[in-house]
């Protein structure tokens, strides 16, 4: 295979490297270096970050350079160290639900149905024999076990927008066994207060979902403080080498996802575990003199 080089007789235009340019970068570094032929390669050409080779049947490859390596290994310092600890605290629960064999989304603004007037706003039954003044209202289920579809409830309900902080489903082709689910991250004892007085917040969270849990640091609030049909993880250690505990199972609910929450999943991009081979069946290129690719190693 032969490295085609610019010319040597003037220094190349100085280009300024946007974030467009370490997309395609990365793009290229996990692709199998198929060349667009536009004008960010020609850009990344000219600033030597990358490399075109040619296969003696003629097909042309894109290579990262030494310093296209280096410069998405700096893009990659710069973006870890502004992350919040809300943020690294998410990729790092994403990453176990990766791992685990579901499909993630984050950053969604999905819509929700919930109720009209939120439970905390309505006024408690009077007390009883059976149900005194303090006792805690029942918990309104978000829909029977004989109408489950969301769909169902929104003539008498109103719409939210939700925007959970991890999305997620099995990587399934059977409807029946997608179990979505929202799991809401809180990195300080203040955000989780703040979320669990939003009762609205909550209803859709859950009407989006089979299982709703809550993910925080260990210590940050005791399991008797989120409310009963919300599962609760915490983090054992710091963000970097620590390790996750299931405290409570959150309650199941049958859901069935409306069309319009499959437009948003659709329109988005799940996220992607570092360690996919997201091109691996592609396999390298032929070898010469014949018709099958070879397995990639």
């Amino acid at each position: 295979m032969t490295a085609l080089h610019s010319p040597t007789s003037a220094p190349p235009p100085s280009t300024t490297i946007t974030r467009f340019h370490r997309t395609r970068l990365m793009q290229i570094w996990r692709s199998a270096g198929w060349p667009c032929k536009d004008g960010l390669e020609i850009d990344l050409l000219a600033a030597g970050l990358i490399t075109l080779q040619v296969a003696p049947d003629g097909c042309e490859t894109l290579r990262l350079t030494d310093e296209g390596i280096r410069t998405l290994a700096q893009a990659r310092q710069r973006s870890v160290r502004a992350l919040s600890l809300h943020d690294r605290l998410g990729q790092k629960f994403a990453a176990q639900l990766l791992a685990s064999g579901r499909i993630v989304w984050t950053e969604l603004s999905l819509r929700a149905v919930i109720d009209s007037v939120p439970v905390g706003d309505v006024a408690p039954p009077a007390a009883t024999a059976d149900a005194p003044a303090n006792a805690a209202p029942a918990m309104v289920p978000l829909w029977a076990d004989d109408d489950h579809a969301p769909a169902a409830r929104t003539a008498a309900n109103v719409w939210r927008m939700a925007r959970p902080d991890l999305f997620s489903v099995r990587n399934t082709s059977v409807p029946a066994y997608l179990q979505p689910m929202v799991h809401e991250v809180k990195a300080s004892r203040a955000d989780l207060l703040s979320d669990l007085r939003h009762d609205a917040k909550r209803q859709a969270y859950q009407w989006l979902c089979e299982e709703c849990y809550y993910v925080f640091p260990a210590g940050i609030a005791e399991p008797d403080e989120i409310p009963e049909h919300f599962g609760i993880w915490v983090l054992h250690g710091s963000v970097d080498d620590g390790r996750f505990e299931l405290l409570r199972p959150a309650r199941h609910n049958r859901c069935t996802l409306p069309f319009a929450v499959w437009m948003a999943l659709c329109k988005a991009t799940p996220l992607r575990s570092e360690d996919d081979p997201a091109q691996a069946h592609l396999g390298e290129l032929p070898a010469p003199g014949t018709n099958s690719p070879q397995p990639a190693p």
